[in-house]
């Protein structure tokens, strides 16, 4: 086992306040390590950064054409999404398009991230809903797929068909049996995995290509609307979306909960895999931004890219009181 490594530095003035440490790995598309950070064996729950993985079987079984689904549907199955008009409204329609309702899903009531939607319900005196739910979009695939399979509701059941389909896919795509699973904030299981296992998936996906096969082409069009609609993705003012758009597009990155995130990057067939220990969000943003400039597809001169790597911190009064930035075994 070997230790995980400093990763991100909080500084105020010239003293170091706060560390970060953490595991990565960079696979290519053999699945081979190209770069690692900490203990690439690690096992780890990924939590909503295996989303695209949770959605292929959606895709590959050729469910979301016979419902219609559109790309920017796609992205929003893989999302972890702020609740604002744009996810509401679609949750809504996808829904009601195959006859569900909100009572169908399985997630539960969340207050929206989306500071304006939370206020307008508070005001009207509306309850929060399952809508809301940061993963209503993944749960309006499964939704999909167990209508595909004539499946019963109870999608979030380990042994239910959408769930066995999840499973298969994971082990195929990790080349491991799962290690376990947790249930999620969203009730539906999550399957564990190496640090190693992850990166080896997104590779996959980095690699896939329409056309090359069923599960290629399924694994290319989920890759290909996250980077396309990152705002389905997560939202405004996220680092995923935020990150995704001063790349051009052109890589799909996804968080997941406890300071997870993972990164595909089609041109290069590189696949990548981090996790922060102590789940600290702010420390996976700077150092999936470190990464990825590393990797060479995102500038770090960019605004975006600068608001996660040498980012000032500052006080309420605007005065620049630190700084946080990734670490030399990162640069």
């Amino acid at each position: 086992m070997t230790d995980p490594v400093l990763m991100t530095e909080i500084w105020r003035g010239d003293i170091l306040e706060s560390v970060h440490h953490g595991h990565a790995v960079v696979c290519d598309a053999r699945g081979e390590i190209v770069e690692a950070w900490g203990d690439p064996s690690a096992v780890v729950l990924p939590r909503s950064s295996s989303k695209m993985i949770q959605a292929l079987p959606l895709v590959e079984s050729g469910a979301a054409d016979a419902a219609g689904l559109t790309e920017t549907q796609l992205a929003f199955a893989c999302a972890s999404h702020n609740a604002s008009e744009i996810h509401n409204t679609m949750a809504r329609d996808w829904l009601a398009a195959l006859e569900f309702t909100e009572d169908d899903l399985r997630c539960g009531p969340q207050e929206p991230r989306d500071i304006g939607i939370r206020d307008e319900l508070i005001r009207c005196g509306d309850p929060v809903c399952r809508v809301h739910n940061n993963c209503s979009g993944k749960h309006s695939g499964f939704l999909t797929l167990g209508k595909h399979l004539s499946a019963g509701p109870e999608y979030c059941d380990i042994d239910h068909p959408v769930q066995r389909a999840v499973q298969a896919a994971h082990e195929d795509l990790t080349q491991a049996d799962s290690a376990g699973y947790g249930i999620d904030g969203c009730s539906a299981p999550n399957h564990a995995s190496t640090l190693q296992g992850m990166a080896r998936a997104m590779a996959f996906y980095a690699a896939a290509r329409e056309g090359n096969g069923t599960r290629e082409t399924a694994a290319a069009r989920l890759r290909t609307a996250m980077a396309k609609y990152p705002e389905y993705v997560a939202g405004e003012g996220r680092a995923c979306t935020n990150l995704m758009r001063a790349m051009g597009h052109t890589v799909a990155i996804k968080t997941g909960a406890e300071a997870y995130f993972v990164a595909m990057l089609p041109e290069q067939g590189l696949g990548v895999a981090l996790k922060i220990v102590d789940g600290s969000n702010r420390g996976a943003e700077n150092a999936i931004a470190a990464i990825l400039v590393k990797l060479g597809v995102l500038d770090p001169a960019h605004p975006e890219a600068r608001k996660y790597l040498d980012a000032p911190i500052r006080n309420w009064d605007g005065l620049q009181t630190g700084v946080m930035k990734a670490s030399a075994a990162l640069l």
